[in-house]
């Protein structure tokens, strides 16, 4: 599967060294809105093909898909303009920049029977069958406690401070959070609130978040761009509780019997950075002729982006995207 990445920052850097270990896909293209930006990009990782705008990239025929990694706030135009070139693609979190553009996306894909995914690498993970088998072996007994936190130092990025980058914590880090659930828990949320501290410029810098589930299960969720979080979730049931070390990109997971008793420690495979499950999944889908993910269906993507948003409603963070 040849890859086309639009972006050249971090994340899609993160993209070019996964890709790069991988035999069953290649970063075959980079695009830029700079033709010098996209050089240097492809020259550092070894891509053969780089475009100084993504439509270039986009008209290119030999790209099988197109790996979106520019800030969430650039996520809907460049998308529509490859689905409409029935280019399928794989869209970081946040999928968009709200639940509008989201569901516009979404119903443009499934249209024109393009092939479209969210790049939440957790969900792809194989620790996320791990968890739920041990939920459903009964090895916690019955989960009544999530809590997950996830925080990082991250100063006055740009892309946290400013509205029109849809900046704050939620849509960079408490996405995981609010994922670490529902990928594995079903039941309905029967409530949800939150508070967060904000910045100067209206943006959410750190949250708190509190679902109550329909099978009785509350869930206490954190999120910070301001400070150096333990990263931990816990689901913590009737006859033990299960202690995953990153929500982020869990390495290992600690089983504890009754009254905290250790029981058994699970380590996850060894990764190349563990953002190739996604590639594979999608390679397998397109090779399959399957037009989304089992791992993240559209409408669960489409789902947590209306939290997200109800969440923004409550705090009073606005986007310019809202407005439209």
């Amino acid at each position: 599967m040849r890859v086309g990445i639009i972006g050249t920052g971090w994340i899609a850097e993160k993209a070019a060294i996964t890709l790069a270990g991988l035999t069953e896909c290649e970063a075959y293209a980079v695009g830029s809105r700079s033709q010098e930006k996209a050089d240097a990009f492809a020259a550092k990782w070894n891509i053969p093909k780089a475009y100084g705008s993504y439509a270039a990239l986009i008209a290119d025929a030999d790209v099988d898909l197109v790996y979106v990694g520019t800030p969430h706030s650039h996520h809907y135009d460049v998308t529509r303009e490859a689905i409409l070139a029935g280019k399928p693609c794989l869209v970081e979190k946040a999928f968009m920049a709200n639940h509008r553009q989201a569901s516009d996306i979404v119903r443009l894909a499934r249209e024109h029977q393009v092939f479209l995914a969210e790049a939440i690498w957790t969900r792809y993970q194989p620790v996320v069958a791990t968890v739920r088998q041990l939920i459903a072996d009964g090895r916690i007994g019955t989960p009544r406690l999530v809590t997950a936190t996830l925080g990082y130092s991250m100063g006055d990025k740009p892309r946290i401070m400013r509205p029109d980058l849809c900046g704050g914590a939620l849509l960079d880090l408490g996405v995981y959070a609010l994922n670490f659930v529902r990928m594995f828990f079903g039941a309905d949320i029967v409530s949800i609130d939150g508070h967060c501290v904000k910045s100067p410029t209206g943006m959410d810098l750190t949250n708190a978040i509190t679902l109550v589930l329909s099978d009785g299960t509350l869930c206490n969720l954190q999120s910070s761009a301001q400070c150096v979080g333990d990263n931990i979730g816990v689901i913590a049931g009737t006859e033990g509780n299960l202690i995953i070390d990153n929500i982020n990109n869990p390495q290992q997971i600690t089983v504890n019997g009754p009254d905290r008793t250790y029981v058994e420690t699970i380590r996850v495979p060894q990764q190349i950075t563990g953002y190739e499950y996604q590639f594979l999944a999608c390679r397998q889908c397109l090779k399959e002729g399957h037009l989304e993910p089992r791992e993240m269906p559209l409408d669960e993507t489409l789902y947590v982006m209306q939290l997200m948003d109800q969440l923004r409603r409550q705090w009073g963070v606005r986007y310019p995207m809202d407005e439209a």
